[in-house]
């Protein structure tokens, strides 16, 4: 599981958690059985409070996401597919409005409708070198000794 968090950022730190997890099980990065990382070595990784991860936890655990087994860790739960199915759409509807409010924002500005692919295609190339990176950084942590 990859977590990454921007201090400074407007979105509180346990929001940042939260939304990045959901979304790593709702792409299926994150399936049924995996074992998350314990309260404590999450907050260490993170530097930040015990109290922070454990709420973040408590909520995926009451939406039916994770499940927190008393001694033996926290998994992602074996859940319904039409659960899944129903957040990934509620999901995809909120990016959809996004999308609408940055491409209205972008006609605002000036920015031409045959301009758009070409500003979608170099942000799309700037997000996959970052995740290449996150990408390659876990790997050579999960193969150290």
């Amino acid at each position: 599981m990859i977590v990454r968090i921007v201090r400074g950022s407007p979105v509180p730190i346990s929001r940042q958690i939260d939304a990045q997890v959901r979304a790593q099980i709702l792409a299926g990065k994150l399936r049924p059985g995996d074992q998350l990382p314990s309260v404590r070595l999450l907050a260490s990784e993170l530097a930040i409070n015990v109290n922070t991860v454990a709420r973040v936890y408590g909520r995926l655990s009451a939406d039916g996401l994770i499940e927190l087994r008393h001694g033996n860790g926290t998994f992602v739960t074996q859940r319904r597919k039409s659960a899944v199915d129903a957040q990934l759409g509620r999901r995809r509807r909120e990016f959809s409005q996004e999308l609408d409010a940055l491409v209205r924002r972008a006609l605002m500005l000036g920015i031409a409708v045959d301009e758009l692919p070409v500003w979608l295609a170099e942000s799309t190339e700037r997000i996959q070198k970052d995740v290449a990176f996150v990408d390659s950084y876990s790997s050579g942590l999960e193969k150290s000794p």
